[in-house]
């Protein structure tokens, strides 16, 4: 429906039309013995342009111009009429470029950033007409050249401001108030208006308008606000030409110039504009952002409700739970409603706290242990049932912060490790506990990984989208970025891609861990899948830091086996290669047959591993202390997923390393026979 209203000509026709007729009624409506034309709709003027798409911008700006001289000839010469209308064609063109950027479009007016250039282009637009008005006035001798161009300058700042909102895309919201005080707001506006501007004496009253304004600019639905707007403007210009209200006959009263009357009126408008529109906006900014926060809330909510293995405890500052999740009630059986409200303390038990201060070497102080803790990782702590039943957990506590930094509150994630313990006590008893106590981890740990792949899949969606909008971004889809915009964006582009990797990595290991990686089997050339993930690893090296040798047969390796998977093994071995190579350092791959195995051989002059750490290189989130200490970047997933995925293949990786020499991964994979 939109796209038809903008590629026709009806909506652009009547809007010129309706410039017309209340330009020509501007004209006539303005005081006897002066000079300006009053109020004169450029606002009206500007909105083909941003609604429609037809007709051309040239014959919309002509049309213009023929409507302002008309109107305007018809009370004042001919040669004033030409350059105001001059001034007003250009005005029009200006502030169409700076809103639109010279595009046919209703412009957006949602940010701070489009109110600030609302506001700007109407100010160019201010100082453009006045500039005409005050060349004609001296070349014409119409009127007092300053005067002159600073009624004319107020009274198109008027219209642009009060009346160009409509014409943009304001953020739709119904509003916050009721039917009943909407109701209110019309009645006292159509009440108060006509009061305030019947009454000559009392110019002060005007400005009981301003609070009424803003009341429906804070509770109404945005278009409301503007609708508002206009009646009370509207009235506010049809009595003052009747010579009715405070702005009347100022000359007669206080011996002002004429045209100080359409000087004063202009500003009442323009001050009730600025009071509505930026209210306007940031009601509708606020409103979206607390939809926003309640479905992030909402998200967030659904994935602590559904974990149930963990207890989730959330706190203020002040240590009263505001947070008890259904695993927090299934672990120390109380219900939400009786933890809520409630000071955390209860949770644990004094000499619990006391045994915990001990350990830590900190007073025996409940808030002295809890801020021992925070951001500590995970620790054992003593919780009490409901029942009086203590419990051993692996808890961790963290301080919750606003945008600003400050402390908010604190959440716990624990889970309850009694049975673990005890189980652990038991491996020297019998088998059978231990069996028992190996089954008891692994549930733990299942807890543990669909945690971790509930939050990565509820965070794939967003990130994706995030980098959606900053190639956007990049590409300038929303205008041109400075070098230094540039610049953060492509910062924040790769930060993301970083994350999602990560994700990948989490969501790959979790479908490794639960034989869902749905591999397909097919013949093919690991000549081609070394070649192609050594490939992926390339542009890493274009700087020429670490040099990539890579030796392949001439003769066709077919191997049995998923080819995504495959190539996943090598770009996570080269990579790691390179990332831990220093500068000056190679990387030697090459794949060979020998016996009945293909071997794959990665080696590099890297950083190397310690002996006994290599045994758990292969473990899932480990990385080496050489690693550490040098601060590269990792998630210790890349070995972990690569060893999986040989091993799925019935293959094998065997390591050779030393700290400072370098180290060597072979991958062997049955060869066909």
């Amino acid at each position: 429906m939109e796209a038809r209203i903008r590629e026709s000509w009806l909506p652009a026709a009547g809007l010129l039309a309706a410039t017309a007729v209340f330009g020509a009624l501007a004209v006539y409506g303005s005081p006897d013995g002066g000079y300006a034309i009053g109020i004169w709709p450029v606002a009206l003027a500007l909105a083909p342009l941003l609604v429609t798409t037809r007709p051309p911008t040239a014959v919309v700006l002509a049309l213009v111009w023929l409507i302002a001289f008309g109107t305007i000839w018809t009370e004042r010469p001919a040669d004033v009429a030409v350059g105001l209308a001059i001034g007003i064609t250009v005005e029009t063109w200006v502030v169409f470029r700076i809103l639109t950027g010279g595009v046919r479009r209703r412009p957006d007016l949602y940010s701070v950033a489009e109110l600030a250039r609302y506001i700007v282009a109407s100010a160019v637009g201010f100082v453009v007409v006045g500039v005409f008005a005050i060349g004609t006035s001296l070349v014409t001798g119409w009127g007092t050249p300053w005067l002159l161009g600073l009624a004319v300058g107020c009274s198109s700042l008027a219209s642009q401001l009060a009346v160009t909102p409509f014409f943009c895309r304001l953020r739709p919201h119904t509003g916050l108030a009721p039917t009943f005080e909407r109701a209110c707001q019309w009645l006292l506006l159509i009440t108060l208006t006509p009061i305030v501007f019947v009454l000559d004496d009392f110019p002060a009253m005007v400005f009981m308008l301003l609070p009424v304004l803003a009341w429906g600019a804070l509770r109404s639905g945005a278009y409301e606000a503007i609708a508002q707007l206009f009646l009370t403007l509207g009235v506010a210009i049809a009595l003052t030409t009747r010579g009715n209200g405070p702005f009347a006959h100022l000359d007669v009263r206080y011996d002002l110039p004429v045209d100080v009357q359409n000087i004063l009126l202009s500003v009442f408008i323009i001050d009730c504009a600025l009071v509505v529109v930026p209210f306007v906006l940031s009601v509708g900014d606020q409103l979206e952002y607390a939809r926003q926060v309640a479905a992030e809330r909402d998200r967030v909510q659904s994935i602590v409700n559904g974990t149930t293995g963990v207890a989730i405890i959330g706190s203020d500052p002040d240590a009263r739970i505001t947070l008890f999740n259904p695993g927090a009630e299934r672990l120390l059986g109380y219900t939400a409603d009786e933890a809520l409200g409630q000071s955390s303390q209860m949770l644990h038990s004094a000499d619990g706290i006391a045994e915990k201060a001990a350990e830590l070497g900190v007073d025996n102080d409940f808030r002295t242990v809890a801020g021992s803790l925070i951001g500590q990782g995970p620790s054992d702590m003593k919780f009490v049932r409901k029942d009086g039943e203590e419990r051993s957990h692996s808890m961790s506590l963290n301080r919750i912060v606003d945008s600003r930094g400050a402390v908010i509150g604190y959440v716990s994630t624990s889970e309850d490790i009694t049975e673990r313990v005890a189980a652990e006590n038991r491996l020297v008893e019998s088998l059978e506990a231990e069996r028992q106590a190996v089954e008891r981890l692994r549930e733990v740990d299942h807890v543990k990984d669909a945690f971790v792949s509930s939050v990565s899949h509820e965070l794939r969606t967003p990130i994706t989208s995030i980098l959606g909008y900053v190639e956007m971004l990049e590409d300038g889809a929303y205008g041109e970025l400075a070098p230094e915009q540039l610049d953060a964006v492509h910062r924040v582009a790769t930060n993301s891609t970083r994350l999602l990797s990560l994700i990948d990595d989490l969501l790959t290991l979790s479908r490794i861990q639960d034989g869902g990686l749905g591999m397909v089997d097919r013949l093919v050339d690991l000549r081609n899948v070394v070649a192609a993930g050594c490939a992926v690893v390339a542009p890493s090296l274009e700087r020429g830091v670490v040099v990539l040798e890579v030796d392949l047969p001439d003769e066709p390796i077919p191997f049995l086996g998923d080819r995504d998977m495959l190539e996943r093994v090598v770009i996570n071995l080269v990579s790691n290669a390179v990332k831990f190579t220093p500068e000056g350092g190679r990387v030697d791959v090459s794949l060979a047959t020998v016996g009945a195995d293909v071997v794959l051989t990665v080696a590099d002059t890297g950083i190397g591993i310690p002996l006994q750490e290599q045994e758990r290189l292969f473990s899932r989130f480990f990385r080496s202390t050489l690693a550490q200490e040098r601060a590269i970047p990792g998630s210790g997933l890349g070995l972990s997923i690569a060893h999986a995925i040989v091993e799925q293949h019935h293959g094998s990786v065997e390591l050779e390393s030393a700290p400072g020499v370098g180290t060597t991964f072979r991958v062997k994979l049955p060869a066909i026979a």
